[in-house]
């Protein structure tokens, strides 16, 4: 574990705290937090007994949860090991966070439903995952709701990128300055999200369920769909990487990118065909603007991206 201080009293477990989510989670920090970064080597998720000594010994008023294992594909071949971390390892922290009165923040994903809804998918709609990362995420989310524990925010979200770590955007970047054509999926719509949103949102319900419990009125804790506003496909998401990119400066190679059906490009997971996100529930709640995809990506690009 390695402590960053911060001036305040609230001391915040971060989980995974060498992911990419995570680094804005840090990055993003209000300052009345003290982050305690946890990771391996030194703590394992899948460990129940290292999870609950640790949490135990560190006594957080928060626990977020940034720790997954999200190589999609790999799921599908090492299913039991996606399952220990993205299933087990967050019931196991929802059982610490009871232990030691902590609010846990888990962070899941749209694999948990099956695209086949033609209209955004709400909190309340059954999850049906298609794949071994969304069943791994899912069985998380399960864990956790049967923990007992009250003051939990699952924050489902999307698509995400952002810096310190692969993403989609600088994968986009790289080949369109290598090659004179890109083929990408186009028969599969969702929404981009940028780490720094999802980070502000994640504190955004924090202050949420401070400023209810101050009031002594129940925090609506739960669970909470997140992701930027509007959708597109991966081909339509592309298009605008290259024009923001040109638009920019920045010298791209490629000149012509061609929609490709999923079939076209068989990968072992079954992606969703249609994972957008009704956001009011977050919204309602937090009273907090979601800039549109479009807007997060050019921020990204001006500020982090590897020029």
């Amino acid at each position: 574990m390695r402590t960053q201080v911060v001036t305040g009293r609230k001391r915040l477990a971060l989980i995974g705290a060498n992911g990419m989510l995570a680094s804005m989670v840090i990055k993003m920090t209000p300052p009345d937090f003290e982050i305690l970064a946890f990771d391996l080597p030194d703590f394992d998720i899948t460990d129940r007994e290292q999870v609950l000594r640790m949490m135990q010994a560190a006594r957080p008023q928060v626990i977020v949860n940034c720790a997954a294992y999200t190589n999609v594909d790999g799921c599908e071949s090492q299913e039991e090991l996606a399952t220990r971390v993205n299933g087990d390892g967050p019931g196991y922290l929802a059982e610490a966070a009871r232990g030691c009165g902590a609010t846990l923040v888990h962070v899941s994903t749209d694999y948990v439903f099956d695209g086949r809804k033609q209209t955004p998918y709400t909190e309340e709609d059954p999850p049906n995952p298609l794949s071994a990362y969304g069943r791994s995420k899912l069985r998380g989310e399960e864990a956790i709701l049967a923990s007992g524990l009250e003051r939990f925010f699952i924050l489902r979200t999307s698509w995400l990128y952002g810096p310190g770590g692969k993403n989609f955007v600088e994968t986009i970047a790289r080949l369109a300055s290598e090659r004179d054509e890109l083929r990408i999926v186009a028969d599969q719509v969702g929404t981009p999200t940028c780490t720094e949103d999802l980070a502000k949102a994640i504190f955004n319900l924090l202050h949420l369920a401070e400023v209810a419990e101050k009031d002594t009125r129940p925090a609506p804790y739960g669970i909470y769909h997140f992701s930027s506003a509007g959708h597109c496909s991966w081909h339509q998401f592309s298009l605008e990487i290259l024009a923001q990119l040109r638009q920019a400066g920045i010298p791209i190679r490629a000149q012509r990118v061609v929609p490709l059906l999923t079939r076209e490009y068989p990968l072992p997971a079954i992606r969703p065909h249609y994972s957008v996100f009704a956001k009011e529930k977050y919204q309602q709640a937090t009273g907090a603007p979601i800039p549109p995809w479009q807007e997060s990506l050019g921020r990204y690009l001006s500020v982090y991206h590897r020029q």
